[in-house]
Order: structure tokens, then sequence, then C-alpha cells
């Protein structure tokens, strides 16, 4: 299902709490919502008013994917940049990494299993966007 994106600041600094496979109705309204939304690359659960740590974003090659309570390992290549984002109206100066190792979870077969990723460039810094909006941190 389409949802709309909030704005609300209670709910976008809420760090959110730990996903289930029970939240897979959460990561499907992302998908939705996220190819509703022209030049839209990434979703977190929260900018959709739900505080699961969930996120969904396209790659390179314009496919989606969806990762279950993501953090960060280890980042690589500090520097900072200026982001904008879609449910927060000004612009900020972050930093992000070049490379990160995420650690994550995904659904395969109704049950939650932890993966490992590589990420950098554009990818990277979205994933990594997305990652400080389920801790609660708006850019």
């Amino acid at each position: 299902m389409i949802r709309e994106l909030t704005k609300d600041r209670d709910v976008l600094t809420t760090k959110c709490s730990r996903a289930t496979a029970a939240d897979a109705e959460v990561a499907q309204d992302l998908l939705d919502t996220l190819a509703s939304i022209d030049d839209c690359g990434c979703l977190a659960a929260n900018q959709i008013g739900v505080t699961k740590s969930i996120i969904a974003y396209k790659d390179d090659k314009d496919e989606t994917h969806v990762m279950y309570n993501p953090r960060i390992m280890m980042g690589l290549g500090a520097s900072k940049v200026v982001e904008g984002c879609l449910t927060y109206d000004e612009e900020s100066t972050v930093v992000r990494y070049a490379k990160v190792k995420v650690a994550y979870e995904s659904l395969v077969d109704g049950e939650l299993r932890s993966k490992r990723a590589d990420l950098a460039g554009w990818v990277g810094e979205m994933v990594q966007h997305m990652i400080d909006h389920c801790n609660g941190r708006l850019v």
C-alpha cells in the first residue's frame, strides 16, 4: 500500500525499534511508496510513519532492496557532504563514508536471515542516510 510521507519531527526523531518477520507488510508498503515517488531512491519506515528499523532503496540498476535492522559495521573514506531529504526541508552537511560494510537482515521464506553488504558511491550514501533515519537522526 502506498503511504503518505510524514514530516512529523517526533516520529522522525524516534529511534526505530527492531523489526521482525511480522513487519513484512511495512516493508511492502515501503516498496510501494518508493515506487510511487518520482526520482526517489530510498525510504526508511519512519518516513511513512512506522518506527521500525526497515529501509528500502534502489541500486544503480534501479532494482529495489529491503534491509531489516541495518547497521554500519565499518566505514572508509569519511568526507563531508551536503544532503537533502524528502521528509526534512533543510539541507544538512553530514559525514558520509565512501565505502561501508553494512550488517542487516533479509526476509527469506518468512524468516529473517543475517546478511552483510559492502556498499559504495551513491548507494552507500543513501543507505547511510536511511540508517540515520532508523536511529532517529535528522540530517
